[in-house]
């Protein structure tokens, strides 16, 4: 880190004060909000924010029976948080490097632990691996997000986006895994074996296959999570 006068170090951090966008990028590791009215972000990434704003965690019925059942079946990781009112909100996820989508009239899927705030018109769902769940630590959730308006995720350092095309399907780790197009339905594929379990006997056991014509993301991280209460 280059050294600087206090002056220096106030002009260099500040934030962007025009605000063009309800999402904006203050730097690679934090989102800004331009709040007028309702946004949903990750329960826990609130790191600052002026005006007058207020925080409520999601209400256990706040989306339905449904998604109730889901999200005690997922665990905590799906936990959101709203911010009413007017003001900038900044948000962080442990350093990772965030990314803002604006869907139009669109579907995708994201890792539910790298989703990071969303429009209050985007529509979302849970779905759950299962036959994933009972190999990996924390099993695999993930977030149907449609229609249109911004959504912001993270990943661990660069993302890299791999097309998908009926003559290349893609494979990835589980636990590298990011987002992908909303037309795309992975399966599982498996390859235990004395050998695999020998060595890592994880991701490199457990694959996911995306066969069709759309995208997947793919971060040069493993991201594992533990199941909660047990």
């Amino acid at each position: 880190m280059g050294r600087y006068s206090v002056q220096e170090f106030l002009q260099s951090t500040a934030q962007n004060d025009a605000a063009n966008s309800p999402f904006e990028i203050e730097s690679p590791h934090m989102l800004e909000i331009n709040l007028n009215g309702l946004a949903w972000m990750k329960a826990g990434s609130m790191v600052g924010y002026t005006g007058q704003v207020k925080f409520t965690r999601e209400g256990i019925m706040e989306h339905g029976v449904d998604k109730m059942f889901k999200k005690m079946l997922t665990g905590e990781g799906t936990s959101l948080m709203k911010a009413e009112g007017r003001g900038r909100v900044y948000l962080a996820d442990h350093g990772k490097k965030i990314c803002v989508l604006n869907l139009q009239n669109e579907s995708i899927y994201v890792n539910g632990h790298d989703l990071l705030a969303l429009e209050p018109s985007i529509q979302w769902d849970i779905t759950l691996m299962k036959r994933v769940a009972g190999m990996l630590s924390g099993g695999l959730f993930n977030m149907r997000l449609s229609g249109t308006g911004m959504v912001a995720i993270t990943t661990y350092y660069e993302p890299l986006t791999l097309r998908v095309t009926p003559e290349q399907p893609v494979f990835t780790d589980p636990n590298a895994t990011v987002a992908w197009s909303g037309n795309l339905q992975p399966d599982l594929k498996t390859d235990i074996s004395l050998g695999t379990l020998l060595g890592r006997g994880s991701g490199e056991s457990i694959q996911m296959k995306f066969a069709g014509q759309g995208w997947v993301v793919i971060q040069p991280f493993e991201e594992v999570y533990y199941v909660q209460g047990g």
